[in-house]
């Protein structure tokens, strides 16, 4: 879902591997990268025999996708792609605002995500549990991100935060953030 969202070099299909092919499941859609979020358009690349048993599941759960999304699907892929380009290079800016603004918090440090609009910084070294720091943000300082504990175990020590926001309300969230972590000592 993320494909466009790759702010380095472009990522490789495990698809495009020798022998792959007939071994791998490719899904995408156009929530992200043509802003379509909520029209539940998508598509699947896969071997012959699970495409028909995913048919078989998709008609009979979602009937079928509404003819007018289709329409706007075939517009976003065929059409001028400069905008969501631009989308991109704007989030590109947007994720470099945060990244940078999360590791001038003490304590806080995050690495550079390399696609998608989320940063998943380490909130390791405040010693309270992940899901403590993402309440303690969301009630102090109105700022909401989950506790990468939503993600796995592993996520423990992390709190994951969108920056699909504008710059100017990124930048608020950020000054919020660090006087609010620098409350919770």
């Amino acid at each position: 879902m993320y494909r466009r969202f790759s702010y380095g070099e472009s990522p490789h299909s495990i698809a495009s591997l020798p022998g792959m092919a007939d071994l791998t499941i490719l899904l995408d859609g156009f929530s992200k990268a043509y802003a379509m979020t909520g029209w539940r358009l998508g598509y699947g690349v896969m071997p012959v025999p699970v495409a028909e048993a995913v048919s078989r599941l998709m008609v009979n759960s979602n009937s079928c996708t509404a003819s007018f999304t289709q329409i706007a699907g075939v517009a976003a892929l065929e059409g001028d792609q400069r905008d969501s380009l631009a989308m991109v290079e704007a989030f590109r800016r947007r994720r470099d605002l945060v990244v940078a603004g999360l590791n001038a918090i003490p304590r806080v440090s995050c690495r550079i995500p390399a696609g998608a609009f989320y940063a998943f910084p380490n909130v390791a070294a405040f010693g309270r549990p992940a899901q403590v720091i993402a309440d303690h943000l969301l009630q102090d300082a109105g700022v909401a991100v989950l506790a990468g504990t939503g993600f796995g175990q592993y996520g423990e020590g992390y709190v994951r935060l969108s920056y699909a926001a504008s710059e100017a309300r990124l930048s608020e969230a950020l000054d919020r953030m660090a006087a609010s972590l620098a409350r919770l000592g």
